[in-house]
């Protein structure tokens, strides 16, 4: 009798209507991946235009002749902010993790009185505005004598990720069997031996999710930048600022473009490569079974 219903001619149609839903879905997902990379095509092409032929006006075309101008002309330009973005978000997000990991370790295994008030404090960080502790954090880092460095601008970061990094080793953390740390316990092993040798080795996918968020906030920022840094710790979202629009009399158009991609592509190779362990490890911490 099955078969026979699927040979029907109602089968038939719920089965070429499926077939055709498909087809609609897949299609606005095409255009809405199209309208996403019109400006990453504007872009590249642009970047690989000679002056003459950078212009707005043509700004679809291809470059009838194709040149590294504009590349060669944006990395002196952003070497500098580039070395400094990396030294910001490399260290800021190895300290934000280590840090973030610890905490959450400590309030969802490790339990003490008043946890879930001390989580709650550290939450509402997250809701603090930048801009409403600015002059205070930056009274702070003079006298730190960190002011205008590299190391306050890293600090700046590290406070403000503390919050997000906690909340998702936190979640992570929860979903390990408590019978994990019982053993440990069990045999002898006090906090910090726990954390190495059970926790810390089953922490991959939360470590891939702090990570790639830390990194990518602290490559994007240009408020705490423009605020507390100075030009010797300038990141490359500074200098690519102070790039555009110099008043010149022809806009280089295709360096601008050039510089646009080189300040965007560590992000974006970072997303390329470990995305999928960005989406995993917030999943591996969703559910608590």
């Amino acid at each position: 009798m099955t078969a026979a219903t699927h040979s029907t001619p109602y089968g038939t149609r719920a089965r070429h209507r499926a077939r055709a839903l498909q087809t609609v879905k897949f299609a606005i997902l095409l255009a809405f991946v199209a309208v996403f990379l019109i400006p990453v095509y504007v872009l590249v092409v642009t970047s690989f235009k000679p002056l003459a032929e950078a212009d707005p006006s043509r700004a679809w075309n291809l470059p009838a002749h194709w040149t590294l101008e504009g590349w060669r002309a944006a990395w002196p330009q952003l070497s500098q902010g580039l070395w400094n973005s990396t030294r910001i978000s490399v260290t800021g997000s190895l300290i934000s993790a280590v840090l973030g990991s610890l905490n959450g370790f400590v309030l969802s295994k490790w339990r003490f009185p008043y946890a879930d008030v001390v989580f709650t404090l550290f939450l509402f960080g997250m809701f603090i505005p930048y801009q409403s502790v600015m002059i205070p954090l930056a009274g702070l880092l003079v006298h730190a004598h960190l002011a205008g460095t590299i190391s306050g601008l890293v600090l700046a970061h590290v406070v403000y990720g503390i919050p997000i990094c906690t909340l998702i080793f936190r979640n992570y953390y929860a979903t390990i069997p408590d019978e994990l740390i019982e053993a440990a316990r069990v045999d002898g092993a006090g906090m910090l031996r726990t954390y190495r040798s059970v926790v810390l080795p089953l922490s991959g996918p939360s470590f891939a999710v702090v990570l790639i968020w830390q990194f990518t906030s602290s490559w994007n920022d240009f408020l705490f930048a423009v605020f507390l840094g100075t030009p010797s710790s300038w990141p490359v979202t500074v200098w690519l600022n102070n790039t555009a629009g110099s008043g010149a009399a022809a806009v280089p158009y295709s360096q601008q473009m050039a510089e646009a991609l080189l300040a965007s592509l560590p992000t974006l190779l970072v997303y390329i490569l470990l995305g999928r362990f960005f989406m995993r490890g917030l999943l591996a911490g969703a559910l608590k079974g």
